[in-house]
């Protein structure tokens, strides 16, 4: 077992800076995604396009303080690696989603995204409650996206 990591709220920011730099790279793949959100056939329970931004912009602070909380508690391990895992596959959606209009392959990446967020709430929970009970609201919010994102290849 490794020993606890720093608590200074410095070691918060590379953290931060990771969802960031996920959040950044995904806006730049969706530049023209609240025009592609509304051309598409949507299903009735989709929501207005800026819900998004203020809903990721909460789980992402959420994500990072998340990570932080594992490393703090068990430093570099499975939990985090898990961390790593999810946050690159959140980033992998947007562009199959709006760069290359793939919803299908989208669809099957945000299941696998899915899978990897309960993975990591999972091996959180032996190192970090707290950081584990901040990914929950991330789940939820990607189990609804991912009905969205089914919804949208039934239409479309």
């Amino acid at each position: 077992m490794t020993s606890p990591r720093p608590t200074t709220w410095l070691t918060l920011l590379p953290f931060l800076a990771a969802v960031g730099a996920v959040a950044v790279l995904g806006g730049l793949a969706s530049a023209s995604a609240s025009e592609t959100y509304q051309a598409l056939e949507l299903p009735p329970y989709a929501p207005p396009s800026w819900l998004f931004g203020p809903a990721w912009t909460v789980l992402y602070v959420m994500i990072g303080v998340a990570g932080w909380l594992l490393w703090r508690a068990a430093g570099w391990g499975p939990a985090l690696a898990a961390w790593v895992v999810q946050l690159l596959l959140n980033l992998a959606w947007t562009p199959l989603f709006f760069a290359s209009d793939r919803y299908g392959w989208a669809l099957v990446e945000i299941v696998v995204l899915w899978l990897a967020i309960v993975t990591t709430i999972v091996l959180a929970r032996t190192a970090s409650r707290p950081a584990a009970w901040l990914l929950v609201p991330y789940l939820g919010w990607v189990t609804f996206a991912t009905a969205l994102n089914a919804g949208i290849v039934v239409l479309n």
